[in-house]
């Protein structure tokens, strides 16, 4: 019997992990300049986590979770996103009181949902997200956007999508919201899909993210939860708009925004692709999660973007080119010479080179058609005649020169150039 990979989940082979270690290596910067610390959670939680979290009327807890009983009869379940499990692990820990409030956080894992296979949707898939725990200010808000913008930046994507902003509210005034949308959507309610009756009578709010064209046609005359702000919430909404306007960080407002997840309150936004179709990411304030999970009443905001999806970008826009590939080098030796090549061998790996050797015992040919193969820059031959004459000689790869050099580490990088 053949064993294959499952259903929704890749291989990912050496020739896209340099892209991912590309991207890893931006967000590991960013998050730097940034000074948001790292946090690792588990790949599994209580199932309990993500209904009381994300909402047990979310599709993600209703249709799409990993969940099962272990060897103790306890509900576990693969999580499906990791801004519950960071709000579980910063209340568990305690680390309000270890870390200076603000708490910034960032993280990079694979989430697993069971969902339909389409581009850019798998059932593991991986994520980038930043949380912050602490600030009510807008000023908050402002900064997870512009750290996620500055990956986009970097990447070379920013111009290829687009930010979509809208304001949910507050519980005062979503109520309010709630109510003018329901009172508006009753005659309707017959002549729309199944999942939206289901929604108007659990959660209303949803209805606005329903992807059925007969439900989008109906809602295109709704009311607007923007028109529906407290002073409060309008003020952060014209905040946030203001300084982006200020940062030059272009955006429009999209009143359908609510989210997939329940525990979003006031500003929302998310990225998704100009051409392609596809949400590469998004975010939004998230003031009551700590509390519902337990915690002490905390004011938070985060991000999260699929890494899947910018990889897709990267490769559908051609954007490759900035990704530095090291320079190949090749110690063609023989059985007497291999021992003492690694001296010189070691010292160029801990220096950051790519280096390879003769561990199959080919002969110098077999070895110099490898190197070849391994599109190797340079080879450095090390024969029994090169170390009697304490010399080496280097072929440039590119070039066909070849010349003899004395043999010591120094000789050798001033002759090969930066790693």
């Amino acid at each position: 019997m053949n064993i294959v990979r499952q259903k929704g989940c890749r291989d990912i082979l050496p020739e896209d992990t340099k892209i991912w270690q590309y991207i890893e290596e931006q967000i590991r910067d960013i998050c730097k300049e940034y000074n948001i610390k790292e946090i690792r959670t588990p790949v599994f939680e209580a199932t309990e986590l993500y209904s009381r979290g994300v909402g047990d009327e979310t599709d993600i807890v209703n249709k799409e979770m990993y969940t099962f009983l272990d060897k103790g009869n306890r509900s576990i379940t693969l999580r499906p996103e990791l801004t519950a499990g960071v709000v579980r692990a910063y209340i568990e820990n305690g680390l309000s009181s270890k870390i200076p409030s603000p708490i910034k956080l960032w993280y990079t894992g694979n989430m697993y949902r069971y969902e339909k296979m389409q581009k850019g949707r798998y059932r593991e898939f991986s994520q980038f997200g930043v949380e912050f725990f602490g600030s009510s200010s807008y000023l908050a808000d402002i900064e997870t956007i512009c750290a996620s913008y500055e990956l986009l930046k970097r990447l070379n994507i920013a111009d290829k999508v687009e930010l979509a902003i809208n304001s949910i509210g507050c519980d005062k005034c979503r109520k309010e919201y709630i109510d003018k949308l329901k009172n508006y959507l009753s005659p309707y309610l017959n002549d729309m899909c199944d999942t939206c009756k289901i929604r108007f009578e659990k959660n209303p709010l949803r209805i606005l993210d329903c992807k059925e064209e007969k439900c989008k046609k109906i809602l295109n005359s709704a009311p607007v939860i923007t028109d529906s702000l407290c002073d409060e919430c309008s003020n952060d909404f014209n905040n946030i708009k203001n300084t982006l306007e200020k940062l030059n960080i272009n955006y429009i407002v999209d009143t359908r925004i609510v989210r997939g997840l329940d525990y979003y309150n006031k500003t929302v936004y998310e990225y998704v692709s100009k051409d392609l179709e596809l949400a590469v990411g998004g975010g939004g304030r998230y003031d009551k999660l700590v509390s519902v999970l337990g915690g002490v009443n905390t004011p938070a905001v985060g991000f999260g973007i699929g890494i899947d999806r910018v990889v897709i970008l990267l490769k559908e826009y051609g954007l490759l080119d900035n990704i530095k590939n090291n320079k190949i080098i090749y110690f063609l030796t023989d059985d007497s010479t291999y021992i003492k090549s690694l001296e010189y061998v070691n010292s160029l790996r801990n220096l950051n080179y790519t280096v390879e050797t003769n561990i199959q015992e080919r002969s110098f040919n077999a070895q110099l058609k490898y190197a070849n193969k391994l599109n190797a820059d340079f080879v450095i031959i090390i024969g029994e005649d090169e170390i009697k004459n304490n010399e080496c000689s280097i072929k440039n790869m590119r070039t066909g020169e070849q010349s003899k050099i004395k043999l010591d580490i120094n000789s050798i990088k001033e002759k090969i150039g930066n790693a």
